[in-house]
Order: structure tokens, then sequence, then C-alpha cells
């Protein structure tokens, strides 16, 4: 076990990977967007408009009415800043059950282990070491119904617990909490017979993480937006034969939080070129004004700012959207292939790198692999890192159109 501080892991965790000039939006409880699942994370973080698994608890919940299996249970395993420690992970187990042909519920939890962290108040090497565990983890419950046989939405309800609070004499380590909820919408068409092959649209939207702000302290000034965001996606699937399918897809995330308002402005209230006077704002004050401000801001109102407070105008909101494609190879519905690729703007964090993922089944059983491979100067925490999945699907076969 390597001796790595809270503050290193937090770092890197939220991906604050700042450059010159650059302006990231972080939030609390980043976990909550790292993709949990192997068939996603091959396909780029991908999954609010792709045919319906037991992972769509975390992308769109509204696709569990298309789900071809009466149940299905998966358990995710990512290791995490691998180049770090050997101890950091995301796990995640889910289970969906189809009441009927129109209707499904589902249940996810999600745990976020920072593994173990050697404590010393001092530098001494001589003293006694303090080890700490911290985690976070979220527990889901969702509800999703066909309204045609094209078109379903769903709610999903979310409770979440960050226990990254080191305890000591003057401070206690109560964990903090908050809730959020999603509503999801996904449309698959029928199958549509074309001159050489037939096919199948699908589309979809989710409206993830909206809820009160999350903070350690109780107050405005520690407390933290939940990663609210709002997916939207599309796709379409060739299915060639009896035996093979391709499908193609493309998405887009925007964070519903407000852009971090970045260094004030100086104001020489009476010209005398200094900032000693009572009515001057030096850099700090109104850099100081600023961030109250922001931390002033509600959850709710916060939504809303998110799309028009950037302040580069129009073209700094165009680079807080993140997009990726992906391509997807199944034959017999046993044997998979995927490629993907995903963008983010330089100036917003410069997540960008091309994925790769396999999915076998044999009967009830199905495997899911991926790999990241990095196309950005900035380092991935989940480059060169082998993601698992397994799901198990039992009960009543519900064909498709």
């Amino acid at each position: 076990m390597r001796k790595i501080s809270l503050l290193l892991i937090c770092f890197f965790t939220v991906y604050i990977l700042k450059a010159q000039e650059s302006r990231p939006i972080t939030t609390g409880v980043p976990f909550l967007l790292v993709a949990a699942d192997a068939r996603a994370a091959g396909l780029a973080d991908q999954g609010v408009a792709t045919s319906s698994d037991a992972f769509s608890q975390q992308w769109n919940p509204a696709k569990y009415a298309f789900a071809e299996d009466a149940q299905g249970l998966s358990i995710s395993y990512t290791p995490y800043l691998t180049d770090l420690a050997t101890d950091i992970s995301l796990g995640q187990l889910t289970y969906y059950n189809k009441i009927n042909d129109r209707s499904a519920f589902a249940g996810s939890f999600r745990y976020f282990g920072f593994g173990g962290i050697e404590l010393r108040q001092t530098g001494d090497p001589n003293e006694p070491v303090r080890e700490v565990n911290p985690n976070e983890f979220a527990l889901d419950g969702s509800y999703s119904l066909k309204l045609s046989e094209t078109f379903s939405m769903a709610v999903a309800a979310r409770f979440i617990n960050s226990n990254l609070k080191v305890a000591s004499e003057d401070v206690d380590a109560k964990a903090a909490r908050s809730f959020a909820v999603d509503v999801a919408a996904f449309y698959q068409s029928e199958e549509i017979a074309y001159s050489d092959f037939n096919g199948r649209w699908r589309a979809g939207v989710n409206l993830q993480n909206l809820g009160p702000k999350i903070s350690y302290d109780n107050d405005d000034i520690s407390s933290n937006f939940l990663p609210a965001n709002l997916r939207l996606g599309g796709g379409f699937e060739f299915i060639l034969d009896d035996f093979n399918k391709v499908s193609v897809s493309a998405e887009l995330t925007k964070l519903l939080v407000p852009t971090p308002p970045g260094i004030g402005t100086a104001v020489d209230g009476n010209g005398d070129g200094d900032f000693d006077d009572p009515e001057d704002i030096t850099v700090q004050q109104a850099t100081d004004a600023n961030y109250k401000k922001y931390n002033d801001t509600g959850w709710v109102s916060g939504i809303f700012k998110s799309f028009g407070d950037a302040p580069g105008g129009f073209k700094e909101e165009m680079k807080e959207i993140t997009y990726s494609v992906a391509g997807e190879y199944m034959y017999q519905d046993s044997f998979a292939m995927r490629l993907g690729y995903y963008h983010e703007s330089p100036e917003k964090g410069a997540k960008q790198f091309f994925s790769l993922g396999a999915g076998f089944k044999y009967n009830i059983i199905k495997v899911d692999v991926s790999y990241l491979f990095s196309a950005s100067k900035v380092k991935n925490p989940l480059e060169n890192t082998l993601r698992f999945s397994l799901t198990f699907n039992f009960g009543d076969k519900y064909e498709t159109y």
C-alpha cells in the first residue's frame, strides 16, 4: 500500500487537470460520472441511446422497459489510478426485473473506495501511523414504463453518501449526504426493412443527478454542486442478417452546473493608482466576492445558469459540451467488439480517449471487458486499465419486433 494523501487522490478523481487559461467545472461526488460497466466504457462512456442491458441504471433506466430478459443481475469492477495505488476502485451491483411487457424496476449500489491512507501529524517517521479508508457510495432505485410500443420513460431516485472527511480531536468525521433524481426517456423504433438490410433507430435523453448540494460542514462555503448533467444521444442498428449486427451511436453530455467565476477584476475607486483606499477593490477581494456569489447559488437556479453563464460567452458554453462516437459489432448475440472516441475541450478538463471493448455471452452469463487509450497530453486516471463486468440474465424472454 502506498502512502497517498487524500488531497492528491481527490485531485485526480475530479479531473482538476488545470492548464493555463483553463476553466474546468468541478463538482462533488464525481464518481457518479465514471463509467462503472465495461460495455459503456468500451463505447467511450456511452449508454443513453444504446440497446438495453443490465447496466442501463447508470445511463438511461428507461431502456429497461425494452429489455429482452425478464431479470438481470450485473457486477462490475473498475481499478482506478493504477499507476499510483492498487487499492482504489469502483464497483457496482445492479438488478432489474421486468414486471410485465411494459414496465420494469431496477436498483443498484455503486461504491468507490479510496483504499487505505496513512496519516501522520508531523513528518517524524517514528510517529504512530493512523490509517483511514475514505469511501463514497450511491444507492439507486428506478421505475420505467412504456408509453407506446416505441417510447418509454423512467424516473430514478438516488441516495449519496460521501465519507471523505478525516477525523481529528477537534473535527468530527461525519459523512456528507445528499439525494438526487433522474428523469429519462428512450425511443426504439420497430425493425425497418431497407433494400439490403434491416435496421432500427434509437434515441435517448437523461437528466441526471438533480438534487441539493452536498456539504461536509453544513455551510455554503464548503458545499459542492452534484454532477447534474444532461445526456442526449442517438444511434442506428444495421441488422445485416440473422447473425450479424452493427450499431453506431453518438452522445452529447452537458454538466448542469454553473461555470466557476475565475479571477476577479480589481477596481481602483478613486483612480490614484493604488488599492489601499476603502473604496478600492483588490483582485483578491473581487475573486472572493465572485466565489461567494457562486457558492450562494442554489442547485435549481444553477441548472438554468449553466446554459449561459460562461465568461467566454457562447463559444465557451459550447466547449462545456462533451461528445463521444462509438460502434459495436455483434455476432449471433453472443460475441461483441466495440470501439469509441470521447472528447472534452482542453479548457474544460482535456479528457480525450479512445476505447476498445469486447463481450462474450454463453447461456445466461455475459462477460464484458474494456480498455482505454488516452488521446490527451493530460493523463487519464483510467489509462492502461482493464475494466470487467459480469451479467446474469434469466427468466422469461420478451420478444422484440
